[in-house]
C-alpha cells in the first residue's frame, strides 16, 4: 500500500461531484488500501476518494478501531442534530463548529461490493455525513457556524 497526497482546500477536485462505482476492480481495491494507509498516517478518522484526487464514490472511516469502507454510500435516514467541532485532513490546522445529524442510517457496499446498512450515532454519524459531503463536492467549511479557528497539530515524533 502507499501513502497518497491529500488535496488541500483550494484544489478544484474537492468541489467536484464523484461518480458511482459500478464494480470493484483490483485498482479500486488498491485505492481503498492506500486511502486507509493515508488516513492513518495523517491521524485522521475519515477520508474520501476526492481528497486523494480520485472522483469515485468511495470513503473510508475509522473513528473507534472499527474500519468502514463505504462504496456508493447513501444516507437513508437522519434523526436529531448536534453541533460540535469538526476538522478535515484537507484543511489542516483548522476546525469549526458544524451542526450535523446526531443519528444516521446509511447504506453502502464494502470493498468486496457486499451491501450493508450502518446505524450510527454521535462521532461516527458525523464522520459519515462529513465524508459523504466530500463525494458531493462539499467541504465542511461550507457548513461552519461562525469562524474557523486554529487547532494544535500533533508534533511528529
Amino acid at each position: 500500500m502507499a501513502i497518497r497526497k491529500i488535496r488541500q482546500l483550494g484544489d478544484d477536485i474537492l468541489r467536484k461531484k464523484c461518480r458511482e462505482v459500478p464494480e470493484m476492480t483490483p485498482k479500486l481495491q488498491e485505492l481503498i488500501g492506500d486511502m486507509y494507509d493515508t488516513m492513518y498516517e495523517a491521524e485522521g478518522v475519515g477520508l474520501a476518494a476526492p481528497q486523494v484526487g480520485i472522483l469515485k464514490r468511495i470513503v473510508v472511516i475509522d473513528v473507534d478501531g472499527t474500519p468502514y469502507t463505504m462504496v456508493n454510500p447513501k444516507i437513508l435516514e437522519t434523526r436529531d442534530t448536534e453541533t460540535a467541532s469538526e476538522g478535515c485532513l484537507s484543511v489542516p490546522g483548522k476546525a469549526g463548529e458544524v451542526t450535523r445529524p446526531a443519528h444516521v442510517r446509511a447504506e453502502a457496499w464494502d470493498e468486496n461490493m457486499e451491501y450493508y446498512v450502518v446505524e450510527a450515532d454521535g462521532y461516527l454519524a458525523r464522520a459519515i455525513c462529513h465524508e459523504i459531503d466530500h463525494l458531493e463536492g462539499i467541504v465542511y467549511v461550507d457548513k461552519v457556524e461562525g469562524e474557523l479557528y486554529d487547532v494544535e497539530m500533533e508534533d511528529e515524533e
